[in-house]
């Protein structure tokens, strides 16, 4: 069991138990890293580190690091971060020679010895009293991700309308491209379990500010939860983000998610698919007539569909679950066969002798109207309870220039 805090009391087990954070050095290995990316923040990063130590030191009641991760700063930031670390007890630095917000947090989570990972921006926008429910429903087991939401109900946030607009329409681009549930994919606040990172982390591609998005968008595809902290938040007016450049790089983060994700593949399967059937129905029309063709060319792809879209679409792998989910499809697949016949009949009713091209075309178009609803139908009912179990990746190459725990 986690020891998380320290307890005191006078000897009267009646008495009230009196809990006080734990030192930094309380545990050789912390459970907890705060990293906070710093890219040229010379002006701020004193303040901010003494703030959050402070804060950490008096109110968190878990063993506790932070990690100031020195993206390539070209100013005073790695001479002020190294004196942090010297002077502050649980304070460390990590110096990286590329920039990239994702590549420091990448090295510096890999590398962490800790249970829960998290970062902040070095502006500290978020109130520090979100920490906690951040990070305890993590070391409890009950979650898997938290991230701090400006967009939910109990938020409290202060920022202009232009920043509100932005972050607003971003999160309604990645619900409708992507499926996102969480409310709030670019607040500075997130924290992840170490164990459940290993496995997600060598998949994140992008080494920018679309580094934690995309986590976030994998974890959901694998079924992880991911647990949500209404923040308060200030803008910070001083902000050097370049808006427009990191928009347009999220939107093309967003479209390679979507175009690699299980829509994609599942469109790729259905055309495969469609073709497979298509010369199926005409290599069997001949002896089996227009019915048993569309039936038969059916079937064998309907079983092809399946297996492709659990291994390909939906990630699921080995034979659990395998007859029930076949079993399952099938069901999908005789609403498929359901759909073409009847436009069959339709056109048959309507055209005493059809030509082969035009029976072909019904069928098709009838086809394509059912792979809406059988994509729904496998995602949400077939698989919905498989997932596949990822590898765990290398540590990306950085080093800590000072320990001081």
């Amino acid at each position: 069991m986690l020891r998380t805090m320290n307890a005191e009391h006078t000897g009267n087990l009646d008495e009230p138990v009196v809990l006080r954070a734990l030192p930094p050095t309380a545990a050789r290995t912390p459970q907890i890293d705060i990293v906070i990316p710093v890219l040229d923040e010379e002006g701020v990063l004193e303040c901010t580190v003494r703030r959050l130590h402070r804060f950490l030191s008096a109110e968190l009641p878990f063993t506790w690091r932070i990690v100031i991760a020195d993206n390539a700063s070209t100013d005073g930031t790695p001479a002020i971060a190294r004196r942090m670390a010297r002077e502050l007890p649980g304070v460390v630095v990590l110096r990286l020679e590329e920039r990239g917000r994702g590549r420091a947090l990448r090295a510096a989570w890999s590398q962490s010895p800790a249970q829960v990972v998290c970062y902040m921006d070095v502006d500290l926008s978020t109130d520090l009293r979100g920490l906690l429910p951040l990070v305890a429903p993590l070391l409890s087991g009950h979650s898997d991700l938290a991230i701090g939401t400006r967009l939910a109900h109990g938020a409290r946030v202060v920022r202009g309308p232009k920043r509100e607009l932005i972050s607003r329409g971003y999160n309604v681009i990645l619900h409708t491209a992507l499926r996102a549930r969480f409310s709030d994919a670019q607040c500075g606040f997130k924290a992840v379990r170490t164990d459940v990172l290993r496995r997600l982390i060598d998949d994140v591609h992008d080494e920018g500010w679309f580094f934690d998005t995309e986590l976030l968008v994998l974890a959901q595809r694998r079924g992880l939860r991911i647990h949500e902290v209404p923040v308060d938040w200030v803008d910070d007016p001083d902000s050097r983000v370049d808006i427009v450049r990191t928009a347009i790089e999220d939107l093309k983060g967003i479209a390679r998610l979507a175009l690699t994700g299980p829509v994609a593949r599942f469109l790729g399967v259905g055309v495969l698919s469609t073709i497979a059937y298509a010369l199926l129905y005409v290599l069997l029309h001949g002896p089996l007539g227009a019915d048993g063709a569309n039936i038969a060319a059916l079937a064998i792809t309907g079983v092809g569909n399946t297996a492709a879209n659990r291994r390909l679409t939906f990630g699921v792998r080995g034979r659990r679950g395998l007859v029930r989910q076949h079993a399952a499809g099938f069901l999908v697949f005789l609403l498929t066969v359901g759909l073409t016949t009847g436009a069959l009949a339709v056109l048959h009713g309507l055209v005493v002798a059809p030509p082969r091209a035009l029976e072909l075309a019904v069928l098709v178009t009838a086809s394509t109207v059912a792979t809406v609803t059988r994509y729904v139908a496998l995602s949400s009912w077939v698989f919905a309870r498989a997932r596949r179990a990822p590898a765990a990746p290398a540590a990306p190459a950085a080093h800590f220039e000072t320990t001081a725990l």
